[in-house]
């Protein structure tokens, strides 16, 4: 494991979308608005439901988020293709965060399941990564895990199979 905090601000994630925290051409988050989460609040190699690492992440809920305005006009909703995002950013953050190089992208998920919506009057999501394999060899860097997104406590989306990969080409 590379020698990072186990949490992280905003002025920390804003410098990882910006390519200062892990180094140019390493892992790297979206800058704002895409960027899905205000704050890291766990995040390890080796603990978890499987004990091969996790994510813990928090974003602010506020009325005037940009996507409620657009989706949908008069029946405002987070698409919850934003909320997966928010599950693969974690996903390939953690794996910039073990030290290991090259920029992150998303090969796919395996199910994801729906369950509720994220409306103005929500105040916080909760994001929880649990890794089921990270591998990292000669020609494959890969972190695999199942995720869920809370509001409000409430589990709102579940994901299982989410593959991202580092790539230094």
């Amino acid at each position: 494991m590379a020698d990072y905090p186990t949490s992280f601000g905003k002025e920390d994630l804003l410098k990882c979308a910006r390519g200062e925290l892990f180094g140019p051409g390493n892992a790297q988050l979206p800058e704002p608005p895409m960027l899905m989460m205000d704050r890291i609040t766990e995040i390890s190699g080796d603990a978890g439901l499987h004990g091969k690492g996790h994510v813990r992440a928090e974003f602010d809920i506020t009325p005037d988020l940009w996507f409620f305005e657009c989706h949908f006009p008069g029946n405002p909703i987070m698409p919850g293709c934003l909320g997966l995002d928010g599950l693969w950013q974690l996903t390939g953050f953690n794996l910039g965060w073990r030290g290991w190089q090259g920029r992150g992208y998303a090969l796919g998920v395996g199910e994801v399941k729906l369950k509720g919506m994220v409306r103005p009057d929500r105040k916080m999501l909760t994001y929880k990564v649990d890794f089921t394999k990270a591998v990292q060899t000669r020609r494959l860097t890969m972190g695999v895990a199942d995720g869920i997104v809370e509001a409000d406590g409430e589990v709102i989306y579940e994901v299982k199979d989410m593959k991202v990969a580092l790539s230094e080409s």
